[in-house]
């Protein structure tokens, strides 16, 4: 018996289905080690050795993994094909004690049947210099983490914790609204000219600027504006200039995490991490019948920065189109894209697993999230395998009393790629298909104007980061990489260092302070070109062009002058957080009340403390709260069936009903319905929201007493992404948490 062992459950059960009885397939359900919660875990005077433990709550998973790996004549480890996959398999080996007689480690690009085979037949050896690319990230990320957290909370606000990447990303989110504060708009006008062709054409022509040497003028006030309609009324134009070319517009390439990441922001709405979520469940499986082979994985890995693609990939491609479109809509060579210098190129880019799962032929088997996304890759894949769109172009200049009018149009002549996708862009008006057509023209032709209307404009301030303009931003700089974006802008959201309105990233007034304390005393770990270079050490580990050692090394040599520096720089009081005020008004000097955090919560206090300690409530005591709650018993919009009394709602050991007002005497009673929480974990039922005998909420299964589950905990359906099991929303805390393992995701 051999044993294979991937990360999620999901995508064992995907294997499953592809290897015979001799092989059997478990999952890790994410990592089983990594460096302890209470401890630094890192002794920097042994060369930076780390100390890894099995992570708390995987005991018996270990101890299940662990039995299995005993019995099996070969373990092939197989979990994900990046840095964080080999360091998962590597701690698998230590952690259940395989034998290096039995260690096979495989990687897949998809999850298909023809991929996992041809991976059983070729194992290769732990590639240790992966391995090493990993820990050195994880190891700096705990020093910056673990040695700058306790200053954060001296200064600044305590619970704070620092990272080094996502000090980064907030320092360009805070420099960004810096920016726009300090933005002064300038005024401009435009002139636009409504011109009539001899056959009475319309068109608009757009000021320009002097006729006599085509120069580009700005209009920066309405005097000058005014002067120009002036100038031209009831004057013609003439047609100057005719310009007539044909372009060719070449498709973008298929998807990298970073492109998909920003196209799904675009196109679909999606936040980072639920683009990486979906593409998550595209790859690593559906159950898409029987008539389509079952369970499948539907598209290649999604966390790769390279545009190769397989030989065999572009011949389907090429079938694909030739068949779906025609010989014309193929290009006479196939396109190649070149990846950027530093990429990693052991994937391919982002593209369907198969050319036989169209779309619509599995939208049947997908959520609405999934099929949308998974439309999006199948596109843009095909498209850039197809032939570039031809563009008419034409451009008209128009004279009139020495100023220049310009017009432009073009069309369509050949769709190409056009006729199944085409790139947006964050930037308004760049990205759509232009087909206005200008109407025929001769050069020395006079036009007749009907209408000049000046516009006054002010130019606008630089606009806030979305997700998708971060995610390219980080990605031109060289911060963080593929695989890192989501992580990095979920943590700077989850800490409170950046909130989002609608699409906007917006720092936090925390965020902004922690970046001034960041710049003032860490500059190399906040500056943008340190970070990018690091990222290209970090590379070079993987290579084998450098040490572990000798890179984490030098940059503690430098971190640590810096942080004893700012130890002796930094007094308190020095980086203080603003104040929320209150409209209360204190009672013993008269100052106005500010919000500040208790043991038992907020509270309002004096300014002046310590020479006045006068605080008040922000709420209610618990006493007058429960008055206040008090109401009259919830009415029901029906009578009583037997009596045609009011109902009322009642609490009883199963959550909330309706029963008759005048009980004992009718004892009629009517289930209430229930708020549906999340699908069952177990049988797939509806999770329903109960009250118990206390009072006390509690979430069971609708389908009791067939299935028995039940929680305290709110489950949800979201799925951990390191092991797979559902997230709960505990009560005790503002998060959700794995009960699995220990990941938790702040609200």
């Amino acid at each position: 018996m051999n044993l294979v062992i991937v990360e999620s459950p999901t995508k064992s059960s995907t294997i499953k289905n592809y290897l015979g009885s001799s092989y059997k397939v478990v999952a890790s359900k994410g990592h089983v080690r990594d460096l302890p919660k209470s401890s630094l875990g890192i002794d920097i005077e042994d060369n930076f050795s780390a100390h890894y433990i099995n992570i708390r709550g995987k005991g018996d998973l270990i101890k299940e993994l662990k039995k299995e790996a005993k019995k099996a004549d070969k373990v092939f480890l197989a979990p994900d094909p990046d840095r964080e996959g080999e360091a998962i398999s590597w701690h698998l080996v230590a952690a259940l004690d395989i034998p290096a007689s039995k260690i096979r480690r495989i990687t897949f690009n998809e999850v298909t049947k023809n991929a996992v085979k041809e991976a059983i037949k070729h194992p290769r050896e732990i590639n240790m210099d992966l391995v090493n690319a990993q820990q050195a990230r994880r190891i700096l990320d705990r020093l910056v983490g673990y040695k700058l957290s306790p200053l954060l909370w001296k200064n600044i606000k305590s619970g704070l914790s620092a990272g080094r990447v996502q000090s980064v990303v907030t320092r360009i989110i805070v420099e960004r609204e810096e920016e726009i504060r300090a933005f002064i708009p300038k005024e401009y006008w435009t002139i636009d000219a409504e011109l009539l062709t001899s056959k009475d054409k319309p068109l608009v022509a757009h000021y320009f600027g002097e006729a006599k040497n085509g120069k580009k003028v700005e209009i920066t006030n309405g005097d000058d504006a005014r002067k120009i309609v002036s100038d031209v009324s009831g004057h013609e134009f003439k047609a100057a200039e005719v310009k007539k070319s044909t372009k060719l517009r070449a498709p973008a390439p298929p998807f990298t995490t970073s492109t998909l990441q920003q196209e799904a922001s675009r196109k679909l709405n999606f936040q980072t991490q639920k683009t990486m979520k979906v593409a998550q469940e595209l790859y690593e499986g559906i159950n898409l019948g029987a008539e389509n082979g079952g369970v499948q994985g539907l598209i290649t890995y999604m966390r790769t920065d390279s545009l190769r693609i397989s030989a065999e990939a572009q011949a389907a491609a090429k079938d694909y189109i030739i068949e779906k479109f025609g010989e014309k809509y193929y290009p006479k060579t196939t396109r190649v894209y070149k990846s950027k210098a530093n990429a990693q190129d052991a994937h391919e880019a982002i593209r369907p697993s198969g050319m036989n799962l169209e779309p619509a032929k599995v939208k049947k088997y997908l959520t609405f999230d999934q099929y949308r996304l998974y439309k999006l890759i199948w596109d843009r894949f095909v498209a850039s395998q197809m032939q570039s769109a031809e563009i008419a172009v034409v451009n008209c200049d128009f004279e009139c009393e020495g100023h220049l009018f310009r017009a432009a149009g073009n069309t369509v002549k050949f769709p190409g790629f056009l006729s199944i996708y085409e790139e947006s862009t964050d930037e308004p008006g760049e990205s759509g298909n232009a087909k206005s057509k200008l109407p025929a023209v001769s050069e020395g032709e006079m036009l007749r104007c009907s209408e000049t209307t000046p516009a006054q404009h002010f130019t606008e301030a630089p606009s806030r980061y979305t997700e998708a303009s971060l995610v390219k931003l980080l990605e031109e700089k060289g911060i963080g990489r593929p695989s890192t974006y989501n992580t990095i802008i979920t943590i700077v959201l989850t800490r409170g260092y950046v909130n989002r309105e609608g699409k906007s990233l917006v720092p936090t007034p925390l965020g902004e302070i922690t970046t001034k304390l960041m710049k003032d005393s860490f500059p190399d770990i906040v500056d943008y070109a340190y970070t990018a270079q690091m990222e290209e050490k970090l590379d070079s580990i993987e290579t084998g062009k450098a040490s572990l050692n000798q890179i984490l090394s030098d940059f503690y040599k430098d971190f640590s002058k810096e942080l004893d520096n700012a130890e002796k720089a930094i007094t308190p009081g020095d980086y203080q957080l603003p104040v929320e005020e209150t409209d209360l008004v204190c009672d013993l000097c008269g100052a106005k009340m500010i919000v500040k955090n208790g043991r038992f919560g907020k509270f309002a206090a004096c300014p002046n403390y310590p020479k006045c300690k006068n605080t008040k409530q922000l709420s209610a005591p618990k006493k007058e709260k429960a008055e206040a709650e008090k109401k009259e018993p919830e009415l029901a919009p029906f009578k009583c069936e037997e009596c045609g009394s009011d109902m009322v709602v009642r609490s009883g050991r199963y959550g909330d009903f309706y029963a008759c007002v005048n009980y004992p005497k009718c004892k009629f009673t009517k289930p209430k319905e229930t708020t549906v929480v999340a699908k069952c974990p177990k049988c797939g039922g509806d999770v329903l929201q109960r009250r118990g005998r206390n009072k006390s909420i509690f979430y069971s299964c609708s389908n009791y007493p067939e299935c028995d589950y039940s929680s305290w905990d709110m489950p949800t359906n979201e799925k951990c992404p390191e092991c797979g099991e559902i997230l709960y929303r505990k009560k005790t805390k503002d998060a959700l948490v794995c009960k699995a393992c220990d990941y938790q995701k702040k609200d």
